[in-house]
């Protein structure tokens, strides 16, 4: 299946749809990189990283891109932390925080994160008592991981050009 009949098949919002649908003209209308300039560059890349994020489509295609690089848990296990933070009910959380540090943070999980060992033992010290920042700073690693290297080999990714190339 196309990533366009991923994106079509994937019932989006409206405003996400017009999100897409609007990055995907503003990147094709706007010059090659090369003849922009630094601050335009900036632009594009954080226009583009902040809808990715936030659109449901965009996710779609940035996990499709990880998927071939064996390293979509990045992106499984910040969405679940997103999740996390708003859970309010204590029961729920315990379980979700068991759940994701059984999935994503524990040494040899199924789909185990990259990050550092004092972060890892702290999540394993406070996970019989979760509160809502307990994957804070994992997920702030992760994220910085996914924008500082995943992401820009994404947009220069053929699943990525493909997607701009369909009209």
């Amino acid at each position: 299946m196309s990533i366009m009949q991923k994106l079509k098949s994937h019932k989006l919002p409206p405003h996400e749809q017009l999100a897409f649908i609007g990055l995907k003209q503003a990147i094709l209308g706007k010059p090659h990189l090369k003849s922009m300039d630094k601050n335009t560059k900036v632009f594009f890349y954080e226009v583009s990283k902040s809808l990715c994020f936030l659109c449901a489509a965009g996710q779609l295609v940035f996990e499709d891109f990880l998927r071939t690089e064996y390293s979509e848990e990045n992106l499984l296990f910040w969405l679940a932390c997103k999740d996390y933070r708003k859970i309010t009910n204590k029961t729920e959380m315990t379980l979700a925080a068991k759940r994701i540090y059984a999935e994503f943070v524990q040494v040899d999980a199924p789909r185990q994160i990259n990050i550092d060992c004092v972060t890892r033992e702290e999540i394993s010290e406070n996970i019989s008592q979760p509160g809502t920042n307990c994957f804070d700073r994992a997920q702030r690693q992760i994220y910085g991981l996914m924008e500082n290297d995943c992401y820009p080999r994404f947009l220069k990714s053929e699943i990525y050009q493909s997607l701009l190339e369909q009209q």
